[in-house]
């Protein structure tokens, strides 16, 4: 990881999408003093996280490309996530 220091400008690039980073923008602007340190812990998590889960993307994706098998185990949920989103469907929200 970088160890540059998390800055709201480091953070609002990480989160890395222009809707999430103007509503981090957006909280930041309108929290009070005492709770502005809480606020930027929050979004700093959000956005550790978010590296991590590109960088572990980019890792199973070098796996996929080579032909192998990524590390660890691995359960299907293929059934249920296509089953939660037929439900979805049918209440109209999609």
């Amino acid at each position: 990881m970088n160890d540059q220091p998390w800055t709201i400008e480091r953070i609002s690039d990480a989160l890395g999408n222009p809707t999430l980073a103007q509503r981090f923008i957006g909280e930041i602007n309108r929290a009070p003093a005492h709770q502005l340190l809480a606020v930027f812990a929050r979004w700093e998590r959000v956005a550790k996280d978010t590296l991590a889960a590109v960088e572990r993307g980019r890792e199973l994706a070098a796996y996929d490309a080579r032909g192998e098998e990524p590390p660890g185990e691995w359960i299907d949920v293929t059934d249920r996530v296509l089953a939660e989103a037929e439900r979805i469907r049918a209440r109209g929200a999609a």
